[in-house]
């Protein structure tokens, strides 16, 4: 919740991809159904960035040599989109990229450290 404050306050640019959102989506409506999913995705796409997945973002990660394809895409679309941070709760899975890899509560830390 305090990501989402940062954000919604404008304190941090949030970015997800389009990709993602549908994994919300699956997830959510499992969870509390069709309505409070698309509601939930409704306001996170009012506080976030949404970065696109295209051709280049596909191919590029086709070329790594991460087993993971879904996280080849993440990475792909941070890397190209110039995001400096991915959040994660499997850092494991990111292993091989410039961008900083954080848990959620390591950013949090982090950012208190910082500026406040």
């Amino acid at each position: 919740m305090q990501l989402f404050k940062l954000i919604d306050k404008r304190k941090i640019i949030g970015y997800i991809t389009a990709t993602t959102i549908t994994d919300i989506y699956y997830i959510s409506k499992k969870e509390k159904g069709h309505q409070e999913a698309i509601g939930f995705i409704k306001n996170l796409i009012k506080v976030t960035e949404l970065i696109g997945i295209d051709k280049e973002i596909i191919l590029s990660a086709l070329a790594t040599d991460l087993k993971d394809f879904e996280d080849a895409v993440q990475i792909m679309a941070s890397e190209l989109n110039e995001v400096e941070i991915i959040l994660t709760r499997n850092k494991q899975d990111f292993l091989h990229t410039f961008i900083k890899i954080l848990t959620p509560k390591e950013f949090l830390t982090d950012y208190k450290n910082k500026f406040i």
